[in-house]
C-alpha cells in the first residue's frame, strides 16, 4: 500500500507539472492563435483564466458618458470648445471636420493637442478615437503634403478589389501618420440604379456609391476596410439601414423619409454581409424609414438600432449616429433629447461634428437622465463598455 501510494503521489505531481507547463505554453502563444486556445481548453487540467478587469471599473458616471460622444473640431485648429469638452465634459472622442490642406505633419500637431488631454481625470486615461471623413472624391477632409488625392467611391468601385485594398492601405497609413485612428468610411449605401443616382443628393449627388449591386458594394467595401485595418485605422460603415432610396439630404432637409426599405431589402443585406465580414463599427442615419419605424429617425429608433441592427443582424460592435448637432432632420428635437433618444435606441457614440457647442447640453442631459433613471444608466454602461472594448482591441 505504501509503494502504491508513493506511485500515486509521483503521478499526481507529474500531472500537475504538465498542467503548469501547458499553461505557460498557452500564455506565451500569440494572442489570436485559435489552435493554441483549443489545445488549452482540451487540457485535462486547464489553468484557470483570470477574470478580465471590468473596463468601467473606477470610472465616474461623467467619464462613462463622455465615452459616448465624438465632438468636432475644425481640422485646421484645436477648437477651444472641443478642448473644453474633453477636459471638462470628459468627452472621449474627437472628429476632424471641414477641410484642411495643411498635410499630415500639421494635422498630427493638431491631434496631439487633443490626445495629450486623455488623462485619468479627463477620460480615465483611455485613448481618444480621433475620427474624420476620408472617403475620397468630394468627401475628403484631410489634404495637402503627405495625403493622396483620393478618387471618389464611384472611381474606387472601378478598381480591382486587390488594387483598392493596396490603395486604402496607403491612405490609411497617411491617416495614421496624422494621428487619425478612425475613418467614418466606407459608404455602403445601395442605390437602386445609375439612373436614380442624380435624384439621391446625399450619396449619388457626391459619387459616394461603389456600385449598384450588393456584390459590387461589399467587394469594394471589404477591400477599403481591409486597407484601413492593415494601417491601424478603424473603419465605420454607413449609413444604416441605407440612404440609397431617399431624395433629400438629412443635413440640409427635414422630414427626409424612405418609404421603400424593409428588414429584408438588399440595402439592409449589404450591412448584414459587412457585419458577417467583421465590420466593428456602424453609423446609423437620421432618415425616417416608414416600413421599419415611421415614428422616429433611425438614430432614435430602438426598433431599428436594437431590434434590426443588433437583434436581427446580430451586430455586437459600436453603433454611432450621423451628426446630431446641425442636421436639419433632427432640428425639431432639443440637443439634450437628441442624445438621450439615441442612447435609449441602443446607440453607443453620438456624433456632434458640425457644432461642438452642442456637446455640453447633450452630455449634461445624458448624465442627468442616468442619475435619475436606473434603466437608462444600464444602457449608458453597456454603451460605454462597447466603446471601451473597441478601444482596447484597436488602440491598446
Amino acid at each position: 500500500m505504501r509503494r502504491l501510494g508513493s506511485r500515486m503521489l509521483v503521478a499526481t505531481a507529474l500531472v500537475a507539472l504538465a498542467g503548469l507547463l501547458g499553461g505557460c505554453a498557452a500564455s506565451s502563444a500569440p494572442r489570436h492563435t485559435a489552435t493554441a486556445s483549443r489545445t488549452h481548453r482540451a487540457s485535462p487540467k486547464p489553468t484557470p483564466t483570470p477574470t478580465p478587469t471590468d473596463p468601467l471599473a473606477g470610472m465616474t458616471l461623467q467619464q462613462k458618458v463622455g465615452q459616448l460622444f465624438m465632438v468636432g473640431t475644425q481640422a485646421t485648429t484645436a477648437d477651444p470648445t472641443t478642448v473644453k469638452a474633453v477636459t471638462s465634459l470628459h468627452v472621449g472622442n474627437v472628429f476632424l471636420a471641414g477641410r484642411s490642406h495643411a498635410g499630415t505633419a500639421a494635422t498630427a500637431g493638431i491631434v496631439k493637442q487633443f490626445t495629450a488631454l486623455a488623462t485619468p481625470d479627463a477620460t480615465a486615461g483611455l485613448p481618444l478615437f480621433v475620427g474624420t471623413d476620408q472617403e475620397g472624391g468630394e468627401v475628403q477632409v484631410l489634404n495637402g503634403p503627405g495625403f493622396d488625392d483620393m478618387p471618389s467611391a464611384v472611381q474606387q468601385g472601378m478598381m480591382a478589389p486587390d488594387a483598392l485594398k493596396a490603395n486604402a492601405t496607403r491612405w490609411g497609413s497617411q491617416l495614421k501618420a496624422s494621428g487619425v485612428n478612425m475613418n467614418l468610411a466606407p459608404v455602403v449605401d445601395l442605390l437602386p440604379s445609375p439612373q436614380f443616382a442624380p435624384q439621391n443628393p446625399p450619396i449619388g449627388g457626391f459619387d459616394r456609391q461603389y456600385g449598384y449591386t450588393p456584390e459590387a458594394i461589399t467587394r469594394h467595401a471589404d477591400a477599403f476596410r481591409g486597407g484601413m485595418d492593415t494601417s491601424g485605422v478603424v473603419p465605420v460603415i454607413k449609413h444604416f439601414p441605407g440612404l440609397g432610396n431617399v431624395t433629400e439630404n438629412t443635413d440640409t432637409n427635414s422630414g427626409v423619409t424612405d418609404t421603400v426599405t424593409t428588414a429584408t431589402s438588399p440595402s439592409v443585406g449589404v450591412f448584414k454581409t459587412e457585419i458577417e465580414h467583421d465590420a466593428r463599427a456602424v453609423m446609423v442615419s437620421t432618415a425616417i424609414y416608414t416600413q421599419l419605424d415611421p415614428s422616429a429617425p433611425a438614430a432614435f429608433s430602438s426598433k431599428i438600432v436594437t431590434g434590426l441592427l443588433r437583434g436581427t443582424l446580430g451586430f455586437t460592435g459600436v453603433v454611432m449616429t450621423d451628426d446630431l448637432s446641425a442636421a436639419q432632420q433632427v432640428a425639431s428635437w432639443s440637443p439634450g433629447d437628441r442624445a438621450v433618444l439615441a442612447i435609449e435606441a441602443g446607440v453607443d457614440i453620438v456624433l456632434v461634428s458640425a457644432v461642438p457647442s452642442m456637446a455640453a447640453p447633450m452630455v449634461n442631459a445624458v448624465v442627468a437622465k442616468a442619475q435619475s433613471d436606473p434603466a437608462f444608466a444600464k444602457l449608458v454602461d453597456a454603451a460605454a463598455r462597447r466603446v471601451v472594448d473597441l478601444k482596447r482591441a484597436e488602440l491598446g
